[in-house]
């Protein structure tokens, strides 16, 4: 029992010297991480393994066109958001949308909770020059509750001049989630 004993403790502290080597560490680029977990502000990880980087680039260039969340409307599964079309042209959006948080200053998409396929009806809603409009978005159906963080929501807007004549923008605005 005591030579049992006694092997069991030399493979021990032969396994635990194992990682104190002095040779020199092998580095690997940045660029050939496979970088799964983010730490965030409030030191906490989270899991990026599903979580793709935002496809837009650019957002909010529409000139004189605006998408901001109402005040107090947001909560873990649903918001407001209010257009508002300051130019003199007629402005069309649809039921379509996008969720996005921010992980250390970068855009991720937020993963989908359902399985297999989705989509958005295909409807067009008018923002007529100089108007303002109002539409519900909730996603509980797609991505389930939101968990506390700063979150954009993105839509696409058509700068429309007539039947097959139009410019697509995408508007995005921030929202907390507490």
């Amino acid at each position: 029992m005591k030579k049992l004993c006694l092997l069991i403790s030399v493979i021990y502290v032969s396994v635990s010297f194992m990682g104190c080597s002095r040779e020199p560490k092998t580095q690997i680029p940045i660029d050939e991480m496979n970088i799964v977990n983010v730490s965030i502000e409030n030191n906490e990880e989270i899991d990026l393994t599903n979580w793709e980087p935002s496809e837009y680039e650019t957002v909010n260039n529409f000139d004189d066109v605006t998408m901001i969340v109402k005040k107090g409307s947001e909560s873990s599964t649903k918001l407001t958001v209010t257009f508002e079309n300051n130019t003199n042209s007629e402005c069309i959006y649809g039921d379509y949308f996008c969720l996005e948080k921010k992980i250390n200053d970068l855009w991720y998409q937020v993963p989908v909770t359902i399985a297999g396929d989705y989509g958005f009806n295909s409807i067009g809603y008018n923002l007529a020059a100089g108007d303002m409009g109002e539409m519900l978005v909730d996603w509980n159906w797609l991505y389930g509750s939101l968990e506390t963080g700063e979150y954009r929501i993105v839509k696409d807007i058509l700068d429309f001049r007539g039947t097959g004549d139009y410019d697509t923008y995408y508007l995005g605005a921030t929202f907390t989630i507490y």
